[in-house]
């Protein structure tokens, strides 16, 4: 028996359950479980809009109301699990009060008075989940979950959860998240045993401290990810575009490593007035790992100098080892305003020598292999990487700078891994005995040619 038909038949009586009266004096519509018959209850909504104070009421309810029942609580990981669920602001212990369950981390487990209890599993280990059964569940942040991409396939966190959620009469879920274009979410939202709210940042802002307001808002309003981190929008990928928003969000990173190299690559625009191009500062690293990150997007629409100096900034704040500008605008100029800023830093001039699309899609290709990772978000940044494809004919500021900035590292990482396997080379000549050989006169070849069979051999050997 499937965990759908183990739904449908424990859920063949309905019955409503009272909410507690401060809650619903309090919660927005959206925020209270819906009536009626469901397995999942989805509350799809953008950041802070109260979506982590809606399910710790709705456990905390279950758990009063239904002594002796058994709940599993599932995050990203055991730590979002311990301080967003269990201990955060507006988590489970804090808006318990005075029924506040007694929580026992060493055992993952949370205890009400009258024997409910919750346990607590993260979505990293989904054999955590094989085999214990429950009567209830609360997911935080499936979309965000490492096996979100493979949806709701055999031995997955949301499947080995599903398939033990199978005590009492009418077994539930609720599943709090911001949307992403993942398969599990797309695949529990188009389920008829999911009842799905919605609601938006801004539906919450009285209830939010001023600086995640100025933080949250100032990142992500007015740019197309917006509408999926502030209003909840679940976003459909652009037709030709080289990038998605789920091949980016799959590669994210929240801290880089140490670095090798770090530049700081520009796309200056043709001016500064209202209605030129924005200028493209993009930061990026070679990490020690190999793997490259985009460490933080700097662009502006600045005059000349205004432009060069938010570029050295960058410079002096990551310690980079130089500036790559692109040689479009003004030649010459280009070099000569980074000068005025700072004479002495490192600037690499460079001509576009291929069209744009020839440039990006080697760099796209890197994305697919997951050998790039954004450090946090940049959402105006991967609003153009995500929306703009060859057929356009714009010019992305933003994107053009990330595809200098990889390029300039990937390049010097192949120098590297050249000399590396050259190194290698030479002490296996040292360490192999050679058999004589027979003396022969040597064809003589041109020394380009060489050099340049040694650099493919050493990045074949580089990319196994």
């Amino acid at each position: 028996m499937t965990a759908t038909q183990d739904w449908l038949e424990y859920a063949a009586k309905d019955f409503e359950v009272a909410r507690p009266p401060q809650w619903r004096k309090i919660a927005r519509p959206e925020q209270l479980a819906p009536d009626g018959i469901w397995l999942t209850w989805a509350y799809v909504a953008g950041r802070g809009a109260g979506k982590t104070r809606s399910a710790a009421e709705w456990v905390h309810e279950k758990a009063m109301l239904n002594p002796g029942v058994r709940i599993a609580l599932v995050g990203r990981t055991p730590a979002d699990v311990r301080d967003v669920m269990i201990e955060g602001e507006s988590g489970i212990i804090a808006i318990a009060h005075g029924d506040a369950p007694n929580y026992q981390s060493t055992k993952r487990r949370l205890t009400w008075p009258n024997g409910s209890t919750a346990h607590t599993y993260s979505a990293e280990v989904p054999s955590q989940l094989r085999g214990p059964q429950h009567h209830f569940a609360w997911c935080d942040e499936p979309a965000a979950w490492t096996d979100a991409p493979k949806g709701d396939a055999l031995d997955t966190a949301w499947n080995n959860l599903v398939l033990g959620l199978r005590l009492g009469q009418s077994p539930q879920c609720v599943f709090t998240t911001t949307p992403k274009p993942n398969a599990l979410i797309r695949t529990i939202l188009g389920r008829r045993s999911t009842v799905v709210t919605r609601g938006s940042t801004y539906d919450n802002l009285g209830n939010l401290a001023p600086s995640f307001r100025e933080e949250v808002l100032a990142t992500y309003e007015g740019t197309r990810i917006g509408r999926q981190e502030l209003l909840g929008e679940l976003l459909d990928d652009v037709e030709g575009a080289l990038w998605t928003i789920g091949l980016l969000d799959e590669d994210r990173v929240t801290a880089p490593p140490d670095m090798r190299r770090i530049v700081v690559a520009i796309d200056p625009s043709g001016g500064s007035g209202p209605n030129n191009d924005e200028q493209g500062i993009i930061v990026a690293g070679l990490g020690i790992d190999g793997a490259l990150y985009v460490l933080a997007d700097r662009s502006c629409s600045l005059s000349p100098h205004g432009w060069a100096s938010r570029a050295v900034g960058a410079y002096r704040e990551f310690n980079a080892d130089r500036i790559i500008a692109e040689k479009n605008y003004g030649g010459d100029m280009v070099e000569s305003t980074i000068r005025q800023v700072d004479t002495n830093v490192p600037v690499k001039v460079i001509t576009a020598s291929r069209g744009k699309v020839q440039r990006a899609e080697p760099v796209a290709a890197l994305y697919e292999q997951h050998r790039v990772h954004h450090v946090g978000a940049m959402p105006k940044l991967e609003d153009q990487m995500t929306t703009w494809t060859p057929q356009d004919g714009t010019s992305p500021d933003r994107l053009d700078a990330l595809v200098w900035a990889v390029t300039e590292l990937t390049d010097n990482f192949q120098a590297q891994a050249w000399i590396e396997y050259m190194r290698r080379h030479a002490e296996a000549q040292q360490v192999t005995p050679v058999e004589p050989q027979e003396q022969t006169e040597p064809a003589v070849e041109d020394p380009a040619t060489v050099q340049q069979r040694a650099r493919d051999a050493a990045f074949r050997a580089a990319r196994r």
